[in-house]
């Protein structure tokens, strides 16, 4: 039984949040920061984008095809880098030129809609995989949803649009005793495949790679090839999902994270039973072993890999109710810029901001946040919002702040 892996990268960037104050409400209907977003994707850019996709595209360029990679772009991210970082693009239309790489379709405003609108949900990913037709010429044939948040719900969806795989976290209390090292059925849309991230394995990459605390500090790729192959004949996919910016950004050029991702493939493909497959060649070629189902979300966030991150708190769940309560009237209206700014507003990243936890998640939250505090994030999208709401003619937003 031969074993695939099957390297999947989340490039996100949001449109994030100016300082908006009370007394803006009613005077400016400019509610982003461009100065720190042109800031944060050139200096992401420079740490992240441009060497990472340059030396996955050698390593394409150099196994001839054996070594294959699959991306979903937010279209949040691309529109920034069309505006700050065009020869981002660039890399990425050499990346799909090569045949080797698999774009999944997801929403573009990397939003909460498959939670709160389904109408919205199916707008946005018909939105983002236009986007990725216009700018690499490719048609995604798979999906992931916003932070692998997932459902049975999520799943149906997925296979109404007419996709062939769904991305989900691989977590125990889906699985219990089964191993995420295969493909499964979501239980109500049996012709999609499921593909379960190991975290174990992925979080050794993204989360543990530069921690010298970590009992198997230093990582190497002979190290963690080992751990791959130890898998033969217990799976037939190791899945190694993980946010792109974990090549330079999150783990520093210092923490030797380049060097180990140009020696793995040589080392994964010793074993003559392993190979690399996208996602959609993995839905496509490996047989599923059984079906799974999940009522409640689940994700790849946080201890709890729930959707805590962003609906785990009053202020949280205070903001996406307002948010969504004004869409009736953005429909209604069907002004261009206004559905661009309400949409930029369902961004999933303004409730991860508005999260109050503690301990370990709480700073992996204040790292992402550009505000002082959760309760600065939320005054000033409850500010924007109520901006929008005056100019949607619609009675006004009672903050609690």
């Amino acid at each position: 039984m031969s074993t695939a892996v099957c390297f999947y990268f989340e490039v996100h960037q949001p449109f994030r949040l100016r300082p908006y104050h009370f007394f803006d409400i009613g005077h400016s209907g400019n509610y982003f920061d461009d100065a720190r977003n042109r800031q944060i994707m050139q200096k992401v850019t420079h740490k992240c984008y441009l060497p990472a996709t340059r030396l996955l595209r050698r390593l394409v360029d150099r196994y001839g095809g054996d070594f294959r990679i699959s991306y979903s772009i937010s279209g949040t991210a691309l529109e920034q880098f069309e505006l700050y970082a065009p020869e981002v693009l660039d890399e990425f239309r050499a990346l799909a030129a090569t045949g080797h790489v698999d774009f999944l379709a997801e929403t573009y405003y990397h939003s909460l809609s498959a939670l709160f609108s389904e109408r919205e949900f199916r707008a946005q990913v018909e939105a983002q995989t236009s986007a990725l037709k216009r700018l690499f010429g490719v048609e995604p044939r798979s999906f992931r949803n916003t932070e692998l948040i997932f459902n049975n719900h999520i799943a149906w969806l997925a296979g109404e649009l007419g996709f062939k795989a769904v991305l989900a976290e691989g977590i125990e209390r889906m699985l219990g005793w089964r191993s995420p090292n295969f493909p499964y059925r979501p239980r109500y849309r049996r012709d999609i495949v499921a593909l379960l991230k190991n975290y174990r394995l992925s979080d050794d990459i993204a989360f543990r790679f530069s921690q010298k605390s970590w009992s198997e500090h230093p990582l190497t790729a002979e190290k963690f090839a080992r751990w791959c192959h130890e898998v033969a004949g217990n799976g037939t996919i190791i899945n190694l999902f993980m946010d792109y910016e974990t090549l330079g950004e999150h783990q520093w050029e210092d923490t030797g994270i380049f060097q180990f991702m140009e020696k793995l493939p040589e080392l994964i493909l010793r074993h003559p039973d392993y190979r690399f497959l996208t996602v959609t060649e993995a839905a496509t070629e490996l047989q599923t072993v059984g079906e799974i189902e999940s009522d409640d979300p689940i994700s790849w966030a946080d201890t709890e890999r729930d959707v805590s991150a962003w609906l785990g708190n009053s202020i949280q769940n205070t903001a996406i109710h307002a948010l969504y309560e004004i869409e009736e009237a953005i429909y209604d209206r069907d002004d261009g810029e206004l559905f661009h700014t309400f949409r930029k507003l369902q961004t999933s990243d303004h409730f991860y901001y508005m999260c109050t936890k503690y301990f370990n998640d709480g700073d992996v939250h204040k790292y992402f946040s550009p505000y002082g505090t959760p309760h600065e994030a939320y005054v000033y999208f409850m500010n924007a919002l109520a901006d929008l709401r005056e100019r949607l003619h619609l009675t006004p937003l009672k903050v609690n702040v």
